[in-house]
């Protein structure tokens, strides 16, 4: 079977995964309404199910003692999706009348409720700001900002989690740099379990609302339970596929999981972060990811360190780590410092989409792994 007839087989397998996963998310965002979780908080746990197909591909990897493949794909994802997504985003939102008319939100209750919560707690966030004297942009509405190119982001994104990813970034650095090509071992594992506990407990604590009333069906916890299943399945060929892709091209597995998986598996959560920001739901849409990839960094790294998956190529894995550390940092610095309205401006936001440009550019024309 030639590798090119292994492609359509990668994207059916990587569809299947992200259908497992979004209907596990559902029970998981209902439990985020009825415990009272903020939008921002949310996303820390509801991270759990929309990482769930990295998880699976790294333990499906551990298994088939294909690890190199696992970490490309871990890695990768993480320099990948937080540009893309943003940029996604930014786009989407550049209309006037958001998660309002047909196909925005499809007629969603849920959607809508959670997009005025959000925009409950984006006024509420702003009105603190007046009162302290600051946020002099804070009465600003969505046409505004999408007349000075600003796409706006709660600003609890950058403190409830994009700064905890960066320290989980930062002790995934210091586990696996210090003793060249010592990589990943099972005490590694352990210690980034335990910093995804304390991430969650973090989120989730300093992000308390006002509790829902929510229905459960039956029907949505029989999806959940189908949606393991195909998550499996979908995770077992996405590295399958990947294996031979990578041997029929002749490239080392790590640079299948960095630019061939990591891609294609970002190609679901692009229609997701989409139809969310459409559906009024923007800091959801932005700060869904960098959930999703704290949990990548954490629980995903978790089977890779079990099996213990040793470098081979250090300056491949150092360049990679630099930039999956630059990309939340700049994401943080957009938010934080972007001027009197929170979020990304246009140069930011293309500043953002620039950095995996380089990041390509340097593993390509100076690492050029063999």
């Amino acid at each position: 079977m030639g590798w090119f007839l292994w492609v359509p087989v990668l994207l059916a397998a990587v569809w299947a995964a992200h259908w497992g996963a979004e209907h596990l998310s559902k029970p998981l965002k209902k439990l985020r309404r009825q415990w009272g979780f903020s939008v921002a908080a949310g996303g820390s746990f509801v991270g759990l199910a929309a990482a769930s197909p990295e998880i699976a591909i790294n333990t499906t990897s551990a298994i088939r003692g294909v690890t190199d493949i696992g970490l490309g794909a871990m890695l990768g994802s993480n320099i990948l999706a937080i540009p893309t997504m943003v940029t996604v985003a930014y786009f989407a939102t550049r209309k006037r009348d958001l998660g309002q008319g047909k196909g925005n939100d499809g007629g969603s209750k849920q959607s809508q409720e959670e997009g005025r919560a959000e925009r409950a707690s984006k006024e509420g966030g702003q009105h603190s700001d007046r009162k302290q004297g600051g946020g002099s942009g804070g009465h600003q509405n969505h046409g505004e900002h999408v007349e000075q190119g600003i796409l706006a982001v709660d600003r609890t994104a950058v403190t409830v989690q994009a700064i905890p990813y960066l320290v989980i970034v930062g002790i995934a650095a210091l586990l696996t740099l210090p003793v060249p090509g010592r990589g990943l071992q099972p005490i590694d594992g352990w210690v980034m379990l335990a910093a995804y506990a304390v991430y969650l407990a973090q989120a989730l604590l300093r992000g308390r609302q006002k509790s829902e009333k929510v229905e459960w069906k039956k029907g949505e916890i029989w999806k959940a339970m189908a949606g393991v299943g195909a998550l499996v399945v979908g995770a077992y060929f996405t590295v399958l596929s990947t294996e031979n892709i990578v041997q029929g091209l002749g490239v080392p597995r790590i640079i299948g999981g960095l630019f061939i998986t990591a891609p294609v598996a970002a190609l679901p959560e692009v229609f997701a972060t989409w139809y969310v920001a459409r559906s009024g739901q923007v800091t959801s849409a932005v700060t869904s990811v960098i959930g999703d990839h704290a949990v990548t960094m954490t629980i995903a790294f978790f089977p890779l360190a079990l099996v213990t998956t040793y470098v081979m190529n250090p300056l491949l894995f150092q360049v990679n780590l630099v930039f999956v550390a630059l990309v939340p940092s700049l994401y943080a610095a957009f938010i934080h410092f972007g001027g009197s309205e929170h979020g990304f401006k246009r140069w930011q936001v293309v500043t953002l989409l620039a950095v995996p440009v380089v990041w390509v550019f340097l593993i390509v024309f100076w690492v050029r792994p063999a």
